[in-house]
């Protein structure tokens, strides 16, 4: 299984520690255009219309002048970067052995300004999103989808991929092919901050699984216990199967 999330805004970082280490992350064929972003993230981040290139808060001071130091700052294993709803509900740090052992292996968290990232990457914690035009290198979703193409797709190899992401980093990597016909994205109705709750307990829960689910109908069956789940099937081979969940 593959299970696709999205990073989050809140981030946790480290006072001290080793600084980011590019050459030692998932996904090396990342590596160019991971330079290039952060080389044009810090020089946007130096200039005084930085928080309206980035789309953020201009009281976002200190996150800002961070984006500047990403190469020599602490790096945190994204196991315990990211905060916020989805990781709050996710709570990687209770979960037992052999279900961590899962997370670390089944999870990839898109990133604005590293791509993609496992569980036990370690990165310093920045601010960036994929919906940034960013100078010099254009919206961030375009630059990626080549090189995040080969990459998810071999990760993805004959698995399940099971889709948490929000439509911004969704634009980043679309599956194609027969891994199409294995995408199912989890859908949740209702307010942000519960879809985002909610797909971070999906993911707890899939974790847990002693049975990797193979198919779309197996993920329905294996999550009905604790969710309600329809499963919709795509109006064509290109688009995902729709797994609309509420939490019982």
């Amino acid at each position: 299984m593959l299970a696709l999330l999205p990073p989050s805004e809140s981030k946790r970082g480290r006072s001290r520690g080793a600084a980011l280490d590019l050459a030692r992350l998932s996904f090396p064929a990342l590596s160019a255009t991971r330079d290039a972003v952060l080389d044009a993230l810090g020089e946007v981040s130096a200039r005084p219309d930085a928080a309206t290139v980035l789309g953020v808060s201009p009281n976002l001071t200190d996150d800002i002048a961070r984006n500047a130091r990403l190469r020599t700052a602490p790096a945190t294993p994204v196991g315990q970067l990211y905060t916020g709803v989805l990781y709050d509900a996710l709570d990687l740090a209770s979960l037992d052995p052999a279900a961590l052992r899962r997370a670390r292996r089944w999870i990839l968290v898109q990133s604005a300004a590293f791509g993609a990232l496992r569980l036990g990457d370690k990165v310093p914690p920045y601010r960036l999103s994929m919906g940034v035009n960013l100078p010099g290198l254009g919206p961030l979703a375009g630059l990626w989808r080549e090189p995040l193409e080969a990459e998810l797709t071999a990760a993805a190899g004959r698995r399940l991929v099971v889709d948490c992401r929000s439509s911004t980093y969704a634009a980043a990597w679309t599956p194609r092919g027969a891994v199409a016909r294995r995408w199912v994205r989890i859908e949740v109705p209702g307010a942000t901050h519960n879809a985002k709750h909610t797909r971070g307990l999906v993911t707890r829960a899939l974790c847990q699984f002693d049975d990797e689910p193979t198919t779309p109908h197996a993920l329905r069956e294996a999550l009905q216990p604790s969710f309600e789940a329809d499963l919709v099937e795509p109006a064509s081979e290109a688009r995902p199967w729709s797994l609309r969940v509420t939490a019982r």
